[in-house]
């Protein structure tokens, strides 16, 4: 082995499970970002974190609604889901821009997206500040999944999607960098 840049590191850990996190703001109004760090914290209880870089319009609305959604875009879904991991919520509306549709969630305001494979909603529970990021950990509440789980996509290198299913079958061929 040998030192190697940030960026490479990056590039070796791939594929990273790509998830669109929905929420809102106090007004109501939702917002998707494309994000691969999240993971899951806990067993018990079920928790979860996501985490969003300072400035970003999902800081934002976690701010007002302490509330969010953890979606995993189905393969169909790729060139929304890339929409909304490469442009800004502050100047479009991505449920507009990509022709997501939202569902009403069970117990959270934010929505579920139609389509996707998994969804965990999942209400904030503590906060911490990390450089250029801010983890969000939260309880999950409610879960929703898609039978016969068709493919959910994956980032590689932040610059390609790939598509992968629980057998791991994975579709590298999506048109989307």
């Amino acid at each position: 082995m040998t030192e190697i840049s940030w960026m490479k590191a990056i590039e070796f850990a791939s594929p990273h499970p790509y998830v669109l996190v929905t929420t809102v703001d106090r007004g109501g109004a939702p917002n998707i970002i494309g994000i691969s760090w999240w993971t899951i914290v806990s067993w018990s209880p079920q928790m979860m974190l996501i985490s969003v870089g300072h400035g970003k319009k999902t800081s934002e609305n976690l701010e007002q609604v302490k509330e969010f959604v953890v979606n995993f875009p189905s393969e169909g879904q790729a060139k929304g889901a890339w929409i909304c991991g490469t442009k800004t919520g502050a100047k479009i509306d991505k449920f507009k821009e990509t022709g997501f549709k939202p569902m009403s969630a069970k117990i959270v305001k934010p929505p579920l997206i139609e389509g996707a494979v998994l969804a965990y909603e999942c209400k904030v529970t503590s906060e911490v500040t990390t450089g250029d990021h801010r983890l969000y950990i939260a309880d999950v509440v409610a879960i929703h999944g898609t039978e016969g789980a068709p493919r959910h996509l994956m980032s590689m290198r932040y610059d390609t999607m790939v598509s992968l299913d629980h057998t791991g079958y994975i579709n590298v061929s999506l048109p989307y960098k």
